[in-house]
């Protein structure tokens, strides 16, 4: 094959499915969101590398304007690549497609119209599919669509499995404990994975900066039989009475606390038969102080059996969050060497910018892990945990906590603004809680990381022939105070400033900042000085970590900074070379390259945020091989 008849597509590069789920994606091709099992997003084809990569050019377009409104924002679709075909979603309905690899021409697509259920999405993020066969005749796309049903579709014609469901249809709103769940309160944003013959999904729910009611829908953690669609078990993330970890709920709040879904892409191995669950926070996101506890199994890192659903270990990596600081990321499976031991491990990258490492089949940390004293809330009814886990090894691969020293200083007069904006906030380490607005004369406590990170559901790359783990990740801080809960419109007692009209009343700072502009054309402002970040560079950033040693071995900015800070007066004869973008890079790597591009823009910030530049990097160096801009912003990962 000539090295001009690769397919660079414009919404991701298709290299890479899979044999045990640690090695990677084999055989050129990509039977998982992630490209194997073990969402490790490694390719072992070479044939691209750094003497040829400036030659790869654009050879087809397929387009999804006709798919519904929106359709490129929150489109974080990933191709799965079967047997030369593509399969993807796209659109605001979530139609999942086929495409010719070779050529981009449409094969089949499939489109249920929902109506109001699908109209009232919980999520409008849209990652993709999963992938079964039974090796012989029987091959399967699964679909969860936005109402939050399971679809099951014949890969070669997109028609539904009759024998799966109900006319190929699961209902997924069934079985969550409560007794109506209504159109919007619950959906997902990930694809489901199979293990086993079992299709194993977790849930994506209403955000919770400020919710209405301390009441709502649990994420559980299901599994269905791939061939029926019959629910074969259900795992509780709010336990019941008589369940490991009821007693993290005090007061009874198990009965009516929701959310702790797995809206992140899920991992397994085959081999061992487990599936790994990286579970969200529970209702709300800022405030706790109506579900007292540490609150398992939110924050956690859990471990099933994927034909029985019982768990097998879990780490809860925050106790009782008021941060937002869920599992975002999809964790690695990666076998590793470690003081001379071989060890089947799992890597879990955090928003908080910490990366867990165990032993995927005990649980065990690889490195210790340390319980730390943490500051205390003074918010009336809340109680947050004494101590917090902090891994001994790797070190973070971010930067936590703000001081003075973070702020920005390319001036004296950028620095003397610096320091009277930050004069308005609490600083302080990680795990810093929010107050309750003008607390001593401050309007927030500073966070940093924010509350999407650090990492998030890019999450990382990992090379299996080097050990390597290649992370993304953004430096950019929070603003979180609270303010009392109109008790006519929330029985939470406290809720977030995280908006203009947070509590559904206009507010007269911007909570949740400083989120600075993300890219061209996006309208976030900045709280630091004259509308510029706060804190130093590099805002974005792609970090190594050697996983056999538990060492950094490089870090590199995500690209230069964003034209709103380059083309400011003040930055005038500034080198913002290494600044880097405010976005979190998706990332491949494979035998000889890594891959990543600038990213979608903060926080799904929208159409025109976002860089369109994508990169080839030497992976032992990080040093830039090649750049090419492409003429949309890149919002999945290669």
């Amino acid at each position: 094959m000539k090295l001009h008849q690769f397919r660079l597509l414009i919404l991701s590069i298709l290299l890479a499915p899979s044999v045990p789920a640690q090695q990677g994606a084999t055989k050129g091709e990509w039977r998982f969101y992630g490209g194997d099992a073990g969402s490790t997003k490694y390719s072992p084809l070479e044939q691209i590398n750094a003497s040829n990569v400036k030659q790869l050019e654009i050879a087809w377009r397929w387009k999804a304007e006709n798919f519904g409104p929106r359709p490129d924002y929150n489109w974080e679709t990933t191709p799965l690549m079967i047997g030369g075909v593509l399969y993807f979603t796209a659109g605001s309905r979530r139609d999942a497609i086929a495409v010719d690899a070779a050529t981009g021409e449409t094969l089949w697509m499939y489109r249920l119209d929902e109506g109001e259920r699908g109209a009232r999405a919980a999520r409008t993020q849209n990652r993709g599919l999963a992938y079964w066969t039974d090796g012989k005749s029987d091959s399967r796309i699964l679909l969860i669509s936005p109402g939050f049903q399971l679809i099951a579709l014949n890969a070669k014609t997109g028609v539904p499995i009759a024998s799966f469901g109900k006319g190929g249809i699961v209902e997924l709103t069934e079985g969550l404990d409560r007794d109506v769940v209504k159109p919007g309160q619950i959906g997902s944003s990930s694809p489901a994975i199979v293990i086993r013959d079992v299709v194993v999904l977790g849930a994506a729910l209403q955000a919770g900066s400020a919710p209405a009611s301390k009441t709502n829908v649990p994420g559980y953690i299901r599994g269905y039989d791939v061939r029926t669609g019959k629910r074969i078990w259900t795992f509780r993330t709010i336990p019941r009475p008589g369940e490991a970890g009821h007693e993290t709920w005090e007061k009874d709040s198990w009965q009516y606390s929701g959310n702790t879904g797995a809206w992140a892409p899920l991992s397994g191995d085959e081999d061992l038969g487990y599936v790994y669950i990286p579970v969200e926070m529970p209702t709300g996101d800022f405030y706790g102080g109506t579900r007292l506890g540490d609150n398992l199994f939110s924050d956690s890192l859990v471990c099933l059996d994927a034909r029985t659903g019982k768990r097998i270990w879990h780490f809860q990596t925050v106790h009782h969050d008021v941060w937002d600081w869920d599992l975002s990321s999809p964790p690695i499976l990666a076998d590793i060497t470690v003081d001379g031991k071989n060890i089947k491990a799992v890597a879990q990258v955090t928003k908080q910018a910490f990366t867990f490492v165990f032993d995927r089949v005990t649980g065990r940390p690889v490195w210790p892990i340390e319980e730390r004293p943490v500051p205390q809330s003074s918010v009336p009814g809340e109680k947050t945990s004494p101590t917090q886990p902090f891994p001994s090894k790797p070190a973070p691969f971010d930067r936590q906590g703000i001081t003075t020293d973070d702020l920005i200083d390319f001036t004296p007069q950028l620095r003397a603004e610096a320091m009277k904006i930050a004069d308005h906030y609490q600083l302080g380490p990680l795990f810093l809680p929010p107050i309750v607005r003008d607390t001593g004369g401050k309007l927030g406590s500073l966070i940093l990381p924010n509350h999407t990170g650090g990492a998030n559901w890019p999450g990382g790359a990992f090379d299996p022939e080097t050990g390597i783990l290649y992370v993304s990740s953004v430096t950019n801080p929070d603003s979180l105070a609270l303010v009392a809960a109109d008790p006519k419109r929330s029985d939470m007692g406290y809720v977030a400033t995280m908006g203009p009209r947070a509590a559904g009343k206009p507010v007269d700072f911007q909570g949740g900042m400083p989120r600075f502009s993300g890219g061209e054309g996006s309208t976030r402002p900045n709280i630091g000085p004259q509308g510029l970040p706060l804190v130093k560079p590099p805002w974005g950033r792609i970090t190594a970590i050697n996983l056999n040693t538990g060492d950094h071995v490089w870090m590199i900015a995500n690209g230069d900074a964003p034209d709103s800070v380059k083309n400011h007066p003040a930055m005038k004869g500034i080198d913002l070379k290494n600044a880097g973008k405010p976005e979190r890079s998706p990332l491949l790597v494979t035998k000889t390259l890594l891959f990543g591009a600038d990213g979608p823009g903060l926080f799904n910030a929208g159409p025109g945020a976002g860089g369109k530049m994508f990169r080839a990097i030497d992976k032992k160096t990080g040093a830039i091989i090649y750049e090419l801009a492409l003429r949309q912003v890149p919002r999945a990962f290669p």
